[in-house]
């Protein structure tokens, strides 16, 4: 075991030999493959290059270098610039063509496309403008169906005074009256049954003031809402067709106040000087109508009208400033302090077909009974000016003649020193 001890000695030894040999032949088959190779470039050679190149333009995609056999790329983010000694550079390998001047920024080609970019760039659209508003109702518009229709002359500022919330209606110095100044075209010769309609709180739609405007004959008289954001014009293209307008008045109604006539309503709970108020509010909405009417949103002001004294003196405040006065109530006795009538027949309640061409008939048969009929419509709802422009068609044939309001309108009873109009 002694001798034995000796000999894997000798082996280990021997192994461990053998092994730097082979790491000194191959520190020295590198050495000989580097001196092959050359020395690498010096960095001073690649800074002087780096700084000889010329400086990259100020566009966001530089135009594409030449391409080298071996690019040298800039040094990467230096802090300063070391300076470079003199020394002559060795030749490069591959000799570098000289770099050419810049083009001019008109003239330098685009960066090259990537496969997103091959299409054409987008045009710039401009966004699109808001959808304009509906047309004013101030723009005059062609009655066609109509051409012959006289015009209503526009306000007279003689029939006018200043009130506390704009102008308001008046009797002339000399007698006249708007009944007679705004009056509508009618041949009072004719001696055929006579028929009034009113088409109340127009100017609340566009669409359907226009559609009434156009289709309806000029002897129809329209009640104009005094909520109506557009009264004046309303009012304005009235004249224009040359029919006669109504202010509606807001009167406290049945069932009130689940119904409610507005802000501006004359209400029995109210003292004389705030209904006295509110009405001349309402008077001063517009001018160049020749009375008036209580009726808004289909409320006929059946409360306030039961307070006698209130609305006596309604009726005379409106009598006073050279107006007409209808009572939306259907079926009860004219105004006694007031030029003016009641409704005989209300045309849209329910507002359908069948019913206003059977309350148009009850209408016509008033009116052949009694010499002369007024009906109300409620609004100007597309059913209402279908069936009214249909029946209208036919009134020739029939024998009954439509007229405005002006003409159907009754003197005051009760008050013989009523001024004449």
């Amino acid at each position: 075991m002694a001798e034995g001890l000796p000999r894997r000695v000798f082996a280990g030894w021997r192994g461990l030999g053998l092994f730097w040999v082979l790491v000194l032949l191959l520190l020295g088959g590198g050495k000989l493959w580097l001196d092959r190779l050359g020395p690498p470039a010096p960095r001073e050679e690649i800074v002087a290059e780096a700084e000889s190149a010329p400086a990259p333009a100020p566009e966001p995609a530089p135009a594409p270098t030449p391409a080298l056999a071996e690019p040298v790329p800039p040094p990467a983010a230096e802090p300063a610039p070391v300076p470079v000694a003199e020394t002559p550079a060795p030749p490069a390998a591959v000799p570098e063509p000289p770099a050419a001047p810049p083009p001019p920024a008109e003239a330098q080609a685009p960066a090259p496309a990537t496969p997103e970019q091959t299409a054409p760039p987008l045009e710039v659209v401009a966004p699109t403008p808001a959808a304009p508003a509906p047309p004013a109702l101030d723009v005059p518009a062609a009655i066609s169906d109509f051409p012959n229709a006289r015009p209503i002359a526009a306000p007279d500022p003689a029939l006018l005074e200043q009130g506390r919330f704009g102008m308001l209606p008046r009797v002339g110095a000399d007698g006249r009256t708007s009944i007679r100044a705004y009056a509508g075209q009618f041949d009072r010769q004719d001696t055929r049954p006579r028929i009034g309609i009113i088409v109340a709180d127009v100017g609340f739609s566009n669409a359907q003031t226009e559609d009434a405007l156009r289709r309806l004959p000029p002897a129809v008289t329209f009640a104009i809402s005094p909520y109506a954001p557009r009264a004046a014009q309303v009012a304005e293209r009235l004249r224009a067709k040359g029919a006669e307008a109504l202010i509606g008045l807001p009167l406290e109604p049945a069932g009130y106040p689940l119904n409610d006539p507005g802000n501006r309503a004359l209400l029995t709970g109210r003292s004389a000087p705030e209904n006295m108020a509110n009405l001349e509010w309402v008077l001063s909405r517009f001018p160049g109508y020749v009375g008036a009417i209580g009726v808004v949103g289909g409320m006929r002001g059946e409360r306030f009208a039961a307070m006698e004294q209130s609305y006596l003196a309604l009726q005379e405040s409106l009598r006073n400033r050279g107006m007409l006065f209808v009572d939306a109530r259907p079926g009860v006795a004219g105004p006694s302090r007031a030029w003016g009538r009641s409704v005989d027949v209300i045309l849209d309640e329910p507002a359908t077909r069948t019913e206003i061409e059977r309350r148009l008939g009850e209408l016509e048969a008033i009116a052949k009974a009694r010499g002369s009929a007024l009906g109300l419509a409620h609004a100007a709802t597309p059913v209402v000016v279908d069936r009214l422009v249909a029946w209208a068609a036919g009134l020739e044939r029939r024998g009954v003649v439509l007229a405005p309001i002006s003409v159907l309108i009754r003197r005051p009873p009760e008050t013989a020193e009523t001024r004449t109009q």
